[in-house]
């Protein structure tokens, strides 16, 4: 395993993160995750930091800054707020880079400029009610009118940001006779007629992002909001989730993280048998198996990251990195909950919110059963 030294630029990120995320985050989560409220004022202010356009091209608005710089950013923000972090992830991984990768110039200017600067925000659809691990079975489509624009109809599922969002990547079959090879994917714009979306979600965890169904009946969208060559889109949208799962990776690390402090401090502080249970050995176990796992889930995330950022092919690390954090995050979560006893039961003492939030780090952007089929089959490609 790779050692990585940070250099002074990813101390000042971290630094600036877990600024924001402790002054700025930190007052309303507990509120916020009881009411399921949407963090306008922290997206607001993540845009204005350039949190929200991180990996984008100073050309298009973006900060211009690697994949190391954006985990450890995703780790402090999601230490603090797990419901940010995804937030924050979705408009990075999903919708940004699958835009300054594909898109046009026109494209870039138009989409991409505002959500790299936070003045848009982005969503990410490709989950539907019959398409969830099996991305491939597409009932969303889109024909071809006259005109040259495209009529969109079907449902999405568990989208990210599906309220709040206003500019969303959505795939669709353009071409039912070739299956998967005739994907699609378009921009589509909040307001356009017959986009409507559904309530939004009374989740377990991460309750405070914004997740709800998109409905689309002939929904016109033109021939410029065609993102990447028509048929390409299954194989855009596996490209952008890759890169997604070190995002994933990153927010399960900050909650693992951020559990594991708050079992540390707890521990200090709680007394039993006239001495701080950070005396027993019992607690002392528990703790230096969270830091362990910690250590070694931060070192696969960083290593996927850096494998991006060289141009080096990472699909099986981001592929580790998103199963083996994930994991992490609800092994320290629980055991966060058991160090706290009576007390990690509560709202107030945050461990518990660590714990529900965990939970779908094993599940949103691959599940952990497919993060296992992409590492093996990318281990019989390097061994064939």
């Amino acid at each position: 395993m790779m050692q990585l030294d940070l250099t002074e630029t990813h101390e000042m990120i971290r630094d600036t993160a877990r600024e924001f995320a402790q002054n700025e985050v930190a007052p309303t989560a507990i509120e916020r995750d009881i009411k399921g409220e949407f963090p306008a004022d922290a997206v607001k202010k993540l845009g204005e930091l350039g949190f929200l356009g991180m990996m984008v091209s100073p050309e298009w608005g973006g900060a211009g800054l690697d994949a190391v710089s954006y985990v450890i950013a995703m780790e402090e923000v999601s230490k603090v707020d797990a419901s940010v972090g995804v937030i924050m992830s979705v408009n990075n991984s999903l919708v940004c880079w699958a835009l300054e990768t594909y898109g046009t110039d026109d494209q870039k200017e138009r989409f991409l400029r505002p959500l790299a600067t936070g003045e848009k925000l982005g969503a990410y659809c490709l989950s539907e009610p019959e398409a969830g691990s099996d991305a491939t079975q597409q009932r969303t489509t889109a024909t071809l009118n006259e005109d040259g624009s495209w009529s969109l109809n079907g449902t999405k599922n568990w989208i990210t940001n599906g309220t709040s969002a206003d500019v969303y990547l959505v795939y669709a079959q353009t071409d039912k006779e070739k299956g998967y090879k005739g994907i699609s994917c378009f921009i589509v714009e909040k307001g356009m007629p017959g986009f409507t979306h559904g309530v939004k979600e009374d989740k377990l965890g991460i309750r405070s992002s914004d997740t709800c169904s998109l409905q689309f009946q002939d929904v016109r969208v033109p021939a410029e909001n065609m993102l990447g060559p028509e048929g390409r889109g299954f194989n855009l949208a596996m490209e952008t989730l890759n890169g997604g799962r070190i995002g994933i990776a990153a927010q399960a690390l900050g909650i693992a993280q951020g559990a594991y402090e708050a079992a540390l401090a707890y521990s200090k502080e709680r007394k039993a048998f006239g001495k701080p249970i950070s005396d027993l050995q019992a607690i002392q176990f528990k703790l230096a198996d969270m830091a362990t796992k910690i250590s070694a889930a931060r070192a696969l995330v960083y290593r996927a990251a850096s494998q991006k950022d060289k141009h080096e092919r990472f699909v099986k690390e981001a592929a580790m990195a998103k199963l083996f954090a994930s994991k992490t995050a609800v092994e320290v979560a629980l055991e966060a909950v058991q160090v706290h006893g009576g007390y990690g039961y509560v709202r107030e003492y945050k461990v518990e919110r660590y714990l529900r939030d965990a939970k779908i780090t094993e599940i949103y952007e691959g599940t952990s059963e497919i993060q296992h089929i992409v590492i093996a089959r990318e281990l019989m490609r390097e061994n064939a």
